[in-house]
């Protein structure tokens, strides 16, 4: 029976192999790397920023507070060459971080001059670098860029420029051209409503999350509201729209699970909306250019909007856990996580993330292959994105949370701080993005 079984193994892993695909193993499945963003400009200089890379195995233990990183990429060197060949320009403020569904390439947007890099992630190597087209004011900036899960495009959020692009893949031969825009400003969505108006005044683009099915992308909006976009047609179309009483404003990112997008909206200026704190789910199915507004409409998952002085909150990263099973909704004013099951949409915890009360700004967060560990990029004391008084931090640098209870718990284990002083003796360094490689 067993020489039966073992026959029956090796049949199906060369099957695999003749298709180019491989079997997990419990090693493999725990080789990982942890790629952090510093968004300040290196040293000396007004552009570049930072990439550093971490062994999983040195953060999964114990104390990974001393842990060190095995690369660290200098944006101001090969990065910077290549965009200045490519666009005429610097790279400046790297911001949001991705990887391809085969995690064979990385993905790297500068906010404050429109780039979007892409690395071949094993060598480290920049091999294209594209900028987003001019928009809203004559203005463009990349603040976030997602590959389809298809790896047929990266779509980016082109935050001031009010547009979102979109860039054509193959990573087979390095080949990323931005082939199409959405204009988020200007014209009528398919109801004959104005893109922006008094009920969605701010279409900036923060974050596009598409589905599993990479035919549906959500598009979060600065003001408040958000699109569903179909980004595989030409030019892309817009399938729903939703207005800034339906979702609020600072609509910042999402997380599938189970069928269902979560998507969540956050603080913004001090002095205009300095506290918020929603989670909404929206389903997968039921988009038609053809529907209404607010259709198919949301479930509210968890709202609080609690102004000052009782508190600030600020709803920023999701992660969901293994399985799925929980959705971590991360609030770097309180610095805490937000936890709800996503079978039922409860709130069932609220993981302290700054336990020794240091002032630690979680932001960003992403989860090992074996749903152990959970990483967090931490904000410094000079945030260079977002606003001051949610986004400031003492200790920049990446958070390493062991989760307990399945998922439903965590506790905060070890800070790997990272620094870059400048000339004046000032801390400049300033985590942001943060993901997790698999190999």
């Amino acid at each position: 029976m067993l020489c039966s079984v073992l026959t029956r193994t090796r049949i199906f892993s060369l099957a695999l192999a003749l298709l180019g695909l491989t079997v997990a193993t419990p090693g493999s499945a725990r080789d990982f790397e942890v790629w952090l963003v510093d968004q300040s400009n290196s040293f000396g200089k007004t552009y570049g920023g930072t990439i550093y890379i971490y062994e999983g195995s040195d953060l999964n233990g114990g104390d990974a507070s001393s842990g060190t990183p095995t690369d660290v990429l200098d944006l101001s060197d090969a990065t910077a060459d290549l965009c200045v060949t490519q666009t005429g320009f610097n790279p400046v403020r790297p911001h949001m971080l991705a990887f391809n569904a085969t995690h064979s390439h990385a993905i790297l947007t500068f906010v404050a001059s429109g780039h979007v890099v892409v690395f071949e992630a094993a060598t480290r190597t920049p091999v294209a670098c594209v900028r987003t087209s001019v928009g809203a004011g004559g203005q463009r900036q990349a603040h976030a860029a997602q590959p389809t899960p298809d790896d047929s495009y990266i779509l980016v959020a082109n935050q001031n420029g009010k547009r979102l692009d979109r860039i054509t893949t193959d990573y087979a031969t390095n080949t990323f051209v931005l082939d199409a825009t959405l204009d988020l400003a200007n014209g009528v969505t398919p109801n004959g409503v104005l893109r922006e108006f008094a009920g969605r005044p701010d279409n900036a683009p923060i974050l596009v999350v598409p589905d599993a099915t990479s035919t549906l992308a959500f598009v979060t909006l600065r003001g408040g509201g958000l699109f569903v976009v179909d980004p595989t047609t030409t030019p892309m179309e817009i399938l729903a729209e939703y207005d800034k009483t339906t979702v609020h404003a600072n609509g910042f990112g999402g997380v599938e699970a189970n069928g269902r997008m979560y998507i969540n909206s956050g603080a913004g200026a001090a002095s205009t909306n300095p506290s918020q704190f929603d989670v909404y789910r929206f389903p997968l199915a039921g988009y038609a250019a053809s529907n209404p507004p607010n259709t198919p409409a949301p479930v509210v998952v968890y709202s609080d909007d609690t102004v000052p002085p009782a508190h600030e909150r600020d709803a920023h990263g999701l992660v969901a856990t293994k399985h799925n099973r929980y959705i971590w909704v991360l609030d770097r004013a309180l610095a805490v996580a937000e936890v709800f099951d996503s079978s039922s949409d409860a709130h069932v915890n609220t993981i302290d993330l700054d336990p020794l009360s240091d002032h630690l700004t979680p932001d960003l967060a992403d989860i090992s292959p074996s749903g152990h560990r959970i990483f967090v990029s931490l904000r410094g004391p000079n945030p260079l994105s977002g606003s001051p008084h949610a986004a400031t931090g003492s200790t920049p640098g990446l958070g390493v949370i062991q989760v307990e209870q399945g998922g439903k718990g965590g506790v905060l284990k070890s800070v790997v701080r990272i620094s870059n002083i400048d000339t004046a003796g000032v801390e400049r360094a300033d985590s942001h993005g943060i993901r997790v490689r698999l190999r």
